[in-house]
């Protein structure tokens, strides 16, 4: 298996997750139905910073170099994103330091190089589907200004995505460490996508599409 393999398995196999998860219900369920500037960035930054503190942990304790170096990256670079996400805002932003969500709490469970690898591809297709609505909200708020933040914001975390498939390529040794990060991709995916529909249901809405 090589990278472009890796996402491509990935993709297929979580398709109906990651549709359902792409849907204008997903701001719905971040918000809890509160579908506000205010209530869609705050939300925003919290993940920022959630990913932030995962990258963070996992930089102080990963033995492979090059993993490290890109753990490191990533924590500045979504400290940086929670800043210009907060700086949208009209007014403060009081983080909400209760427990992260379940997906950071998954990732952050992850020891290895290979799964925490395979824990920021799964991390990267989950937010891809989140960055798109909040462009696609702003788009419809008439507020190009913010859409392009989210559009950067969008391309940036693709980006560690991409860097994570590489560095899979050069760490995994066999078909066995490549399913391993596979299985926990998918596994991120799908913890995304529960929470998600758990939060629709809790409001009363089906996460399945209206055909």
């Amino acid at each position: 298996m090589d990278a472009d393999e890796f996402q491509r398995t990935i993709e297929e196999s979580m398709s109906v997750e990651l549709e359902r998860l792409g849907s204008s219900k997903l701001l719905v369920a971040r918000t809890d139905a509160n579908l506000t500037a205010e209530a869609v960035l705050g939300t925003v930054a919290d993940g920022e910073r959630n990913a932030a503190n995962t990258f963070g942990m996992w930089a102080d304790d990963e033995d492979h170099a090059d993993a490290r170096n890109a753990f490191t990256e990533y924590r500045e670079r979504e400290r940086d994103h929670y800043d210009r996400v907060v700086a949208l805002l009209d007014g403060e932003h009081e983080p909400d330091d209760s427990d992260a969500d379940p997906m950071h709490d998954r990732l952050r469970t992850l020891e290895t190089t290979v799964d925490r690898l395979g824990g920021v591809v799964g991390r990267a297709l989950v937010a891809d589907r989140t960055h798109l609505q909040v462009v696609s909200f702003f788009v419809n708020e008439g507020d190009e200004r913010r859409a392009d933040v989210f559009r950067a914001l969008r391309s940036e975390t693709a980006a560690q995505g991409d860097r994570a498939l590489e560095l899979l390529a050069d760490v995994c040794e066999g078909s066995d460490d490549w399913d391993r990060a596979r299985m926990v991709a998918e596994d991120v995916v799908d913890i995304a996508y529960e929470a998600y529909a758990d939060s629709l249901d809790d409001l009363g809405l089906d996460p399945k599409p209206i055909c």
